[in-house]
């Protein structure tokens, strides 16, 4: 299992998989993984070639500094349990390489209507902050296909 904290890496190493032709999976997780992003890992691993599987705490998502100080950070752990079910590439950027100019002075994806809804009701800016990581997530892995939750159905939505 190849571990990859830098953008230039994964894009080199994603090229060389579409130049092999593999289909790519991609697992897109904010760490501290239990059996359901497991489940996920598994269903990823039936439907491509290829399972890249991203850790990333996205600090847009978290409305409060607190709750995202609180946020657990178990890579090694995770590590540990994606090397168990085979994956073959982790994606564990930090927040400079993914915000290298800060996160208040970026691009982001806005969904109008949908963010405000449901979850985002209570939850003002943590969709624009979930929008805009999976747009550069989708971006850079350029996946075939995406494994979400169930309960990140309004994710899978916007």
């Amino acid at each position: 299992m190849l571990i990859i904290e830098t953008l230039p890496l994964l894009r080199q190493q994603i090229r060389r998989l579409r130049m092999e032709g593999k289909r790519v999976a991609l697992v897109p997780t904010m760490g501290n993984l239990h059996d359901g992003h497991m489940k996920l890992v598994d269903e990823a691993k039936a439907r491509a070639d290829v399972v890249v599987v991203s850790i990333f705490v996205n600090p847009m998502q978290f409305d409060r500094p607190e709750d995202l100080a609180r946020y657990p950070r178990t890579l090694q752990e995770d590590c540990e349990k994606l090397n168990k079910r085979k994956v073959d590439l982790v994606f564990a950027p930090s927040v400079k390489e993914i915000y290298p100019n800060g996160t208040e002075t970026h691009t982001y994806v806005d969904v109008p209507g949908l963010s405000t809804m449901l979850e985002g009701a209570s939850r003002p800016g943590h969709f624009r902050g979930v929008s805009t990581i999976v747009s550069k997530l989708f971006n850079l892995v350029q996946p075939d296909i995406a494994c979400f939750g169930e309960k990140d159905f309004q994710q899978l939505a916007l």
